[in-house]
């Protein structure tokens, strides 16, 4: 699992790893369950590395789009990590709470409300429309517009798994 772990770090990061200091979630739970399968979770890990420390996104636009994913999706377990991650990332109180209620919910700017559509129509049709398209291609760069959709389809599959697997909520998550 060293090697799987270790697999989350980009060669060339462009964001901080999260802190580890007390009373941080570590996410046991969640290692736990990919401990199984350490070959796939190292394969799984350098994907998922980049989208978390080597986006060409914010980490402000990443946790957006995962907080949508994980409300989206009912992923309990996504919502609790990330929404730390995104008090980490400048979002406040009362736009995490926006999140649930999708893109026309709370005052979001173009291209945050165009990334929050996005996510739903990824995930209700595997594509994005021209006009959600066009309003993200209005602030994101061909590398960035990439992100978005490999950061939904990540995290949708984290989403997916965790719920599988029946990941309970860390106690150092639950409130």
């Amino acid at each position: 699992m060293r090697d799987a772990l270790a697999a989350m770090r980009p060669p060339n990061p462009r964001h901080p790893l999260p802190s580890r200091a007390e009373g941080r979630p570590k996410g046991l739970n969640a290692l736990g369950a990919l401990a199984h399968h350490p070959e796939l979770t190292k394969a799984f890990n350098t994907f998922n590395g980049h989208v978390q420390f080597a986006t060409t996104l914010t980490a402000r636009q990443r946790e957006l789009l995962i907080l949508r994913i994980a409300a989206v999706r009912d992923a309990a377990y996504e919502w609790a990590q990330h929404a730390v991650l995104a008090a980490d990332a400048g979002l406040s109180t009362d736009e995490v709470a926006a999140i649930v209620d999708g893109p026309d919910a709370g005052e979001w700017p173009p291209v945050e409300r165009a990334m929050l559509r996005a996510v739903d129509e990824l995930i209700a049709t595997a594509t994005v429309t021209d006009a959600t398209w066009s309003a993200l291609a209005d602030h994101l760069d061909t590398q960035q517009l990439m992100d978005v959709v490999f950061t939904v389809g990540a995290y949708d599959t984290v989403a997916m798994a965790f719920k599988a697997f029946g990941v309970e909520l860390d106690s150092d998550l639950q409130k």
